[in-house]
């Protein structure tokens, strides 16, 4: 891989939301992690084992992880945009306090112009809802508390 395409590489992860990029190419394998204000980058010499690779390049320190709120907590499945209601201008589809259904829509997620339903996997209370509507959301993030 040439330097220009390597450098446009770690350019695009350090402008981005996106924390890791690997790429597979016929001249061999570039790993890219995002830590602290910097990307790190890993490019295997020809004939390089595969297994050198798992090893991950190193990073500035990870920040010590968020207490996790009480509750079961409705997790983001997919990365998007986090909108609480159908619409703009429309009623939430949930508030503070509201009683869910397991399978009850909570609040969609916009990806590639497709807006997906999210439904909560359990019943119970909302008491916490822990995204801001049209935020950027990742795969995995917490976005409601239900006790």
């Amino acid at each position: 891989m040439d330097l220009r395409k390597l450098k446009t590489l770690i350019d695009l992860v350090s402008e981005s939301n996106v924390s890791e990029l690997e790429i597979t190419e016929a001249e061999g394998k570039v790993r890219i992690v995002k830590g602290g204000g910097s990307a790190a980058y890993q490019v295997p010499a020809p004939g390089m084992a595969a297994s050198a690779l798992s090893q991950p390049a190193p990073v500035a320190a990870a920040p010590a992880a968020a207490p996790q709120p009480a509750g079961h907590i409705v997790k983001s499945p997919m990365v998007g945009t986090f909108y609480r209601s159908a619409s703009p201008g429309a009623k939430p589809f949930i508030e503070i306090g509201s009683q869910v259904k397991q399978g009850e829509t909570v609040c969609i997620i916009e990806a590639m112009k497709i807006l997906n339903e999210i439904e909560t996997d359990q019943a119970g209370t909302i008491i916490q809802i822990l995204c801001e509507n049209g935020q950027a959301v990742e795969y995995g993030q917490p976005l409601f508390v239900v006790e």
